[in-house]
C-alpha cells in the first residue's frame, strides 16, 4: 500500500490545496491530510475547525485513494513513520515555494532517506492562490468565493465573525 503525507497549516484550505490533493490522490492508496497544530503560530481557523473543513470539503475517498485527515505537530518525518508514509506531498506555486521546498526536502532527506519528497504544480487556474491571500482579502471584505470550497469560506467567515 502507498502512502503520503500532505503536510501544511492550510489556514484556510484552498481551491490550490484541493487540487494538489486531487491530483496526489492518483498515485497513492492513502493520502494523510496533516493539518499542523502549532501553538507558536497564531492562526485564524482552530486545528479543529481545520480538519472539519477538511472532512466538508474532502470525505474519506477520492477515487481509489483514502483519505485521512489528522492534526500533528513536530517533525512531518516522525509523522510519516507513525503512519507508514514513504512520501510527503508538497505543491508548488512559482519560484518562491520551489526555493523553500527544495530546503525541505534536503532536510527531510537527511532525517529520514526512506521519505521521498513529491513536489506537485498546482494547475494554472489555482496558482494565484495562497492561504495568506484568502486571509487578507476576507479581512478587508472582499470575496474569496471562488478561491475556497464552501466549507472554507463558511469556517473563514465565522472566524472574521468572532474576530
Amino acid at each position: 500500500m502507498q502512502v503520503a503525507v500532505y503536510p501544511g497549516s492550510f489556514d484556510p484550505l484552498t481551491n490550490g490545496h484541493l487540487d494538489v490533493i486531487r491530483r496526489a490522490s492518483r498515485f497513492v492508496d492513502r493520502l494523510v491530510i496533516a493539518v499542523l497544530e502549532n501553538p507558536r503560530k497564531v492562526s485564524l481557523l482552530t486545528a479543529d475547525e481545520r480538519v472539519a473543513v477538511f472532512r466538508g470539503a474532502v470525505g474519506d475517498r477520492i477515487g481509489n485513494a483514502a483519505i485521512e485527515v489528522t492534526t500533528f505537530d513536530g517533525l512531518t518525518v516522525d509523522l510519516c513513520r507513525r503512519v507508514g508514509a514513504t512520501a510527503i506531498v508538497r505543491g508548488l506555486r512559482g519560484l518562491t515555494d520551489f526555493e523553500v521546498e527544495l530546503s525541505l526536502a534536503h532536510n527531510n532527506a537527511k532525517l529520514a532517506p526512506d521519505v521521498e519528497t513529491l513536489c506537485l504544480m498546482t494547475s494554472l487556474e489555482v496558482a494565484y492562490i495562497s492561504s495568506s491571500l484568502v486571509k487578507e482579502i476576507a479581512r478587508f471584505g472582499g470575496d474569496v468565493s471562488g478561491m475556497v470550497p464552501p466549507a472554507s469560506l463558511d469556517a473563514v467567515t465565522r472566524a472574521l465573525a468572532r474576530a
